[in-house]
């Protein structure tokens, strides 16, 4: 570790004041700080400039985001959770599916995404105004960083508080979008945009860091832990499937999915390609290839609130549905790999991808191999070649169960998508990817069964609680929001 720094900036959050606390650390894994400085001289020198980029990573890895939050919420508003607990705070709202605009998950997700668009939005300014502190590459290489990292965070916004874009072809109300930094409330006001204006800049944005971004570093933990140009075309494919743009899908794929048949792998920068045996992706030092980007924790900067290894393992307020969930699927075989995350406790089944306990050291998946395979195989099933689309599939499904053979039914142009989809439910389990899978096909939220006083609702996509309230945050301080 070389010299650390602090700094602090006063931010706007779309509807509140937050002071960032900003650390260097050369890979983000140590943010203490030993040393205080002015913003007004942020950009002077080029560790300074550094430490803000590592900042804009640190305002990621809250609680309510990649800490952990947005992950557990997403997926216990989805069928593959019993509830086990009576503590609200603790995920029950958003499993019982009773979210209003006072719910704490509600304000936070959307107050510290806006952090992080404000934080990258400070620090694309004022490279775009720095001149001979840093190189034009390394200037261009943070720029990169920080619109994707505004880019992931309008993501999770677009995709929590607005209705899905495959219900008017994105004409719905989105959220505010927000391109300039703030320092004052002078500026809170702010209409939303709709979905298609919000899908569209962040595309914009993607492309951009696609360009600026560098092929890869210097060690696989930065390879990991920052954005390069495969974070952004992978996240790409994700944004595109969310707005049923199967074609970009595959046109974005094919960059980092090179082959017809597997092995699939990238062939140029860093060689991503499914890691042969998936237990080393949530072990190890999770540095490997398939690990596209994650969010890293270290015994003395582990994750904020608390650790999905507490609430799905450890100390567990939630056990695998195994009534109605995936774990009940006859599909999902004892033979497959996958099992092995699964334990029984006195007649309950619980989730281990995530098993560091006291540290709570396990890295956050934000984007591995094997999703853009299954975005990829999703986009050629629904409008491109099926023989490739169950290619990739198979090849997902064998790295963990290879004597694994799937029915020809399964396979047929009519059945192929909803056997990608359980493909997912599989191998995405405890990753924060189910709510929004349902809610980019519009999909009703099923009933789950409970262990708990709490029960939990169906939700269709009629429902006013189909997507998240806005906060009520927000609606005090922006004005123009409910316009």
């Amino acid at each position: 570790m070389k010299k650390r720094f602090k700094t602090s900036l006063v931010v706007l959050t779309a509807g509140w004041i937050g002071l960032l606390s900003i650390a260097s650390c050369k890979d983000l894994l140590n943010t203490t700080s030993e040393i205080s400085i002015s913003s007004t001289s942020i950009f002077e020198t080029p560790a300074r400039i550094s430490g803000l980029v590592n900042g804009v990573y640190k305002s990621l890895k809250n609680s309510s985001l990649y800490s952990g939050g947005l992950l557990h919420c997403n997926d216990l508003r989805g069928e593959e959770f019993i509830c086990l607990t009576e503590n609200s705070l603790g995920g029950g709202y958003a499993w019982q599916q009773n979210l209003s605009s006072t719910t704490d998950i509600v304000n936070s997700i959307w107050a510290q995404s806006y952090q992080v668009i404000n934080n990258s939005n400070i620090l694309i300014a004022g490279l775009s105004q720095s001149q001979g502190v840093i190189s034009d590459s390394i200037n261009k290489n943070y720029i990169g960083e920080a619109r994707f990292l505004r880019a992931l965070a309008y993501f999770t916004l677009v995709t929590t508080y607005a209705r899905p874009y495959a219900e008017n072809n994105g004409a719905s109300k989105g959220v505010p979008l927000r391109l300039k930094p703030e320092s004052t409330s002078a500026n809170n006001d702010l209409a939303t945009s709709e979905v298609k204006a919000i899908y569209s800049q962040i595309i914009n944005d993607l492309d951009t860091a696609e360009i600026f971004l560098p092929e890869k570093y210097s060690t696989a933990l930065l390879n990991t832990t920052r954005a390069h140009k495969s974070t952004a075309i992978a996240l790409k494919t994700r944004v595109y499937l969310s707005k049923n743009d199967f074609v970009n899908v595959r046109k974005e794929a094919q960059k980092i999915v090179a082959q017809n048949q597997a092995p699939f792998s990238a062939t140029s920068g860093i060689l991503h390609k499914l890691q042969d045996n998936i237990a080393v992706v949530f072990s190890s030092d999770y540095t490997t290839v398939e690990s596209i980007f994650s969010i890293p924790m270290t015994a003395s900067d582990p994750p904020s609130g608390t650790a999905l290894v507490t609430v799905y393992n450890s100390a567990p307020n939630y056990a695998l549905n195994n009534i109605s969930g995936i774990l009940s699927n006859t599909e999902w075989k004892s033979t497959d790999a996958r099992r092995t995350f699964v334990r029984t406790q006195s007649g309950l089944y619980y989730l281990t991808k995530y098993a560091k306990v006291s540290p709570a050291i396990d890295y956050i998946p934000v984007i591995r191999y094997a999703e853009v395979l299954l975005n990829y195989a999703e986009a050629e099933a629904r409008g491109g070649d099926i023989n490739k689309a169950i290619a990739l599939l198979q090849a997902v499904r064998h790295r963990s169960d290879a004597s694994y053979t799937f029915s020809p039914t399964s396979l047929t142009q009519s059945e192929i998508v909803n056997t990608i989809r359980i493909e997912r439910r599989i191998e995405l389990l405890g990753e924060g990817f189910r709510a929004t899978d349902l809610l980019r096909d519009l999909l009703t939220f099923p009933n789950k069964p409970s262990r708990s006083s709490y029960i939990s609702r169906v939700v269709s996509p009629t429902d006013n609680g189909y997507v998240y309230p806005l906060p009520t945050s927000e609606i005090l301080t922006n004005k123009l929001l409910l316009n």
